[in-house]
């Protein structure tokens, strides 16, 4: 892993996420190594395009006493966006923990995203927030296909544990069953596994771009060779997710869950 500190005046940055105003995101880079991510596209603004893409990570320096809470009062901040707030460094390094002290004060909406199980680290500052969410990842709960598609993440079963400990301080949590692999993520035994202790449910499909299309092949072959035809025919022709999210939405209805289905095929379109 190559690691370096980066000097930045600035940890927000305005979003283009629907729905959220500010992305904080306190690492360039992602230990987790994802097959499916598509954040890669960050190397080309950042002088990492020669690096591998999970091989690599900026520890964002600053001045964390220049963070104004009260600034983003009545906005939403999502971290993150294109890393893992709670990635194995931050045990060192601690930003995330740093920004959250700093905004504390603020009336803010704060949603949380992550695969760590590092995240019950913050249940002390979570709870000072009155308006917090906090949500994992999660694409299966078969912790050897995990192991491949997200080598460094927490397993399955720590991400649940995690959530249900925060739920259990009486914090708001979700669980956004992401990236949806066609017939390999179980999302209905996913849902069965963890409504005892989420709020509501997020999907979001599998996304195909020119840099992971390469992994994400590589891991059908080797894994589920008679999907091979399936995945081709979802790479070639995006509106066989449509299938998919009306069964989603008929389980989530019959269900009486709720949630919200993110697919998106090269943006956020249907959103």
């Amino acid at each position: 892993m190559k690691i370096q500190v980066r000097q930045v005046k600035s940890i927000f940055t305005k979003s283009m996420i629907p729905g959220v105003d500010f992305v904080i995101n306190p690492f360039v880079g992602c230990q987790h190594g994802c097959i499916y991510c598509y954040a890669e596209f960050m190397k080309r603004f950042t002088n990492h395009g020669g690096d591998q893409w999970g091989k690599f990570l900026d520890i964002k320096l600053l001045d964390f006493n220049r963070i104004k809470p009260h600034k983003y009062d009545g906005k939403s901040l999502l971290l993150s966006s294109v890393t893992d707030p709670y990635l194995p460094l931050e045990l060192k390094y601690q930003n995330t923990r740093k920004i959250l002290e700093k905004l504390i004060c603020t009336t803010a909406s704060i949603t949380i995203l992550t695969k760590s199980k590092l995240m019950v680290r913050d249940i002390d500052l979570f709870k000072k927030f009155k308006n917090i969410e906090i949500g994992i990842s999660i694409s299966t709960l078969n912790e050897k296909i995990s192991k491949i598609i997200e080598p460094i993440a927490s397993n399955p079963l720590e991400r649940l544990n995690a959530l249900r400990e925060v739920h259990e301080q009486g914090l708001k949590t979700f669980v956004f069953i992401s990236p949806l692999f066609p017939v390999i993520t179980n999302y209905q035994k996913i849902i069965n596994e963890s409504k005892k202790f989420t709020t509501y449910y997020m999907f979001e499909n599998l996304n195909f771009r020119p840099h992971n299309i390469p992994r994400i092949f590589k891991f059908i072959k080797e894994q589920f060779p008679e999907l091979l035809k399936l995945y081709k025919q979802f790479k070639n022709n995006p509106d066989q997710w449509d299938l998919i999210e009306r069964d989603i939405e008929r389980f989530c209805q019959s269900n009486d869950l709720r949630f919200s289905i993110e697919f998106h095929h090269g943006g956020f379109s249907k959103s």
